[in-house]
């Protein structure tokens, strides 16, 4: 059974302040991207989604074909504000796309298999795809997804505040709840959140985060529709509301529809939330290739 990799990258990079997703890291100037799919291809996925804005296709896809063509099955699906806004009147000076559960819905009738999306611009670490393989093969059906999740210790970056999705967990390892904290951040050796009035709570180091890296099937889709148009009623006119995978897989479990197991992964997260963020992924990336655990030109 042929599982798929969907890469969201059609983002505005607004933070970083530039297309982050085609930035090179590698020592053969590869992007954090082309590591993920490297990674997700020794796992055993067949086919690679990209989800991208139309406007930057030809640049995107004249990178990333020569390079890809013949190793995995390569498809791209195009993110834009009309798409499923059954041609409702939206805000015209809004610009920002709807987010991620509205890119993955973008993927209608592309995916009808086993799937796991990812950001563009994280490094999960090989792990992450063999067990996110694993799962999708072995356990994945319509009532059961799965998130990737990490240590949120293993997740920060030196330079400012993150926003990471908090897990919480039950008995049998299941999500029971995910909370999008907006800013958490380092301070001496505790990691704290403060939430938008300002009240700080620390946060234990091994408290379980998502890095947008989750395994769904394919109805997963169907749903993402589903609640698009109601997300739609209240903020058609909205500048910034976003319709994201945190909480349509939230939706998921406390409509009863399903479980979510959580996958932990041990490894360190990185990637470039900030400028600053960039010599940092690129030493490490630079050392993991040292290490022989990647050759110094992926596609030679």
């Amino acid at each position: 059974m042929q599982s798929t990799l969907v890469i969201l990258a059609a983002g505005m990079a607004s933070r970083y302040g530039s297309m982050k997703q085609t930035q090179s890291f590698g020592p053969s100037g590869e992007t954090i991207m082309e590591y993920s799919v490297y990674d997700a291809i020794e796992a055993g996925f067949g086919k690679v989604i990209f989800i991208i804005r139309e406007d930057f296709s030809d640049s995107f896809k004249a990178m990333i074909e020569p390079k890809l063509k013949g190793k995995i099955e390569i498809e791209y699906v195009y993110q834009s504000l009309d798409k499923f806004t059954e041609g409702r009147a939206i805000n015209p000076q809004r610009t920002k796309p709807w987010g991620t559960a509205h890119a993955v819905l973008c993927c209608k009738g592309r995916v009808n298999e086993p799937f796991a999306v990812i950001n563009a611009d994280d490094f999960y670490g090989k792990d992450s795809y063999r067990k996110a393989f694993d799962f999708l093969q072995t356990r994945c059906n319509g009532k059961t997804y799965a998130v990737i999740a990490y240590d949120l210790s293993n997740t920060l970056s030196e330079y400012g505040s993150v926003s990471r999705g908090v897990i919480s967990v039950n008995d049998n390892n299941e999500m029971t709840d995910i909370k999008e904290c907006l800013k958490i951040y380092k301070k001496d050796d505790a990691i704290i959140y403060q939430d938008e009035n300002g009240s700080t709570t620390e946060f234990l180091k091994d408290t379980k985060v998502s890095m947008n890296f989750f395994c769904y099937a394919p109805q997963f889709i169907n749903l993402c529709e589903e609640q698009f148009q109601k997300f739609l009623d209240e903020n058609a006119q909205s500048l910034k509301a976003e319709f994201l995978i945190p909480g349509m897989t939230d939706y998921f479990i406390k409509s009863g529809k399903g479980k979510v197991e959580v996958i932990p992964i041990g490894a360190k997260w990185f990637g470039v939330t900030y400028k600053e963020d960039a010599p940092f992924v690129e030493a490490t990336v630079k050392h993991l290739v040292e290490k022989g655990e990647y050759p110094d030109n992926l596609w030679k």
